[in-house]
């Protein structure tokens, strides 16, 4: 039958009528829902040091600068602290069980280099801060843009772990000596340029030595920070006439280490200094901000971190924050990052 001929009733010679319920043209089924492709940020990065490229690495892959000197050097009042409760209890250890008492402050000396320990900072990232290893397919968008990253900056990224927080908002964070994390709504909604800035931004805490100073300050403030709670504890318990006592005794200790930290404090530091650490602490905090922004502007992100801050600032403090919080904030408001940043737009 050729394709234009109609056909006939070969009984009466009559063209039979159309079919008045004539069925639809088949159609193909439509894809399974778990098989439609989602939406997904674009992947907008240039890709310039892909598997087998050649990488060239800086001979200092990390250094110091006066940032990470400035947070050690006002932790010191907090080390000498927690240097007296450390050096107390290995008297008393000594005392009740005859171990010598520099045992217990060597471990506590020694004890620093753990948080560079991989097993330890895997430890830290869990429980510590809220980490997660990513997910087949979040290692698979972020692996690559960090090995870019890394890459432009001549920084050996495979010494890094990267970890992903549950959280639906955008943040990222730099800590320890090798742990990089970006919260889960960074991956999701951050375009590839843009998450490279964040993660060029965090780049720039590890390259200068902000993160691990910064940890290493609270590592060894530890022991003072647990005496100040338990004295805090001990006034908002009920005090028994059985307990009378002890707390006498407990609180004459705690007055005498007090005194002879806030002695050796004022000696080092004078009082008036003394009462502004922490603003001064906060202040440091904000300028190793801008240092980490500068890292990422210099590796040519500063146009995609400034539209991540832009984001950051819609949704940030309002206007009206009193002046002495914003002085006790770690991060610099959001209009003084970007006008830091002008010279590189």
């Amino acid at each position: 039958m050729s394709p234009t001929s109609r056909p006939r009733d070969p009984g009466d010679g009559r063209v039979p009528s159309p079919d008045p319920n004539p069925d639809p043209p088949a159609t193909a089924p439509p894809p399974p829902e778990d098989t439609v492709p989602e939406d997904t940020v674009p992947d907008d990065l240039v890709y310039e040091h892909g598997p087998g490229r050649r990488v060239y690495y800086a001979a200092r892959q990390r250094r110091m600068d006066l940032t990470a000197v400035g947070q050690l050097a006002l932790a010191l009042p907090a080390f000498l602290t927690s240097a007296l409760v450390v050096l107390l209890a290995g008297v008393l250890l000594e005392i009740g069980a005859g171990v010598p008492f520099w045992i217990p402050a060597a471990l506590w000396v020694v004890s620093g280099a753990l948080v560079f320990h991989p097993p330890t900072e895997d430890l830290l990232a869990r429980y510590l801060f809220g980490l997660r290893r990513p997910m087949p397919q979040e290692a698979a968008r972020l692996e690559p843009v960090w090995r870019e990253v890394t890459a432009v900056a001549g920084v050996d990224g495979s010494r890094y772990r990267l970890w992903v927080e549950e959280s639906d908002g955008l943040n990222a964070l730099a800590a320890a000596g090798h742990i990089v994390g970006v919260t889960r709504y960074a991956l999701e909604q951050l375009s590839s340029r843009r998450l490279a800035a964040v993660l060029a931004h965090e780049l720039g805490h590890h390259s200068g030595g902000h993160a691990w100073s910064l940890l290493l300050c609270h590592w060894y403030g530890l022991p003072g920070r647990l005496v100040r709670r338990a004295l805090r504890a001990m006034a908002a318990s009920l005090v028994t006439p059985a307990r009378c006592a002890v707390y006498l005794a407990g609180g004459v200790l705690l007055l005498a280490l007090g005194g002879l930290g806030s002695t050796a404090t004022r000696i080092l530091y004078g009082l008036p200094l003394l009462l502004a650490l922490p603003y001064l602490s906060a202040a440091v905090g904000r300028r190793a901000e801008l240092r980490a922004d500068r890292h990422a502007a210099v590796l040519g992100f500063a146009p995609d971190l400034a539209e991540v801050l832009e984001t950051l600032h819609a949704d940030g403090l309002p206007a009206d924050v009193p002046v002495p919080v914003r002085l006790l904030s770690t991060h610099p408001d959001v209009p003084t990052r970007l006008y830091h940043l002008r010279r590189y737009l």
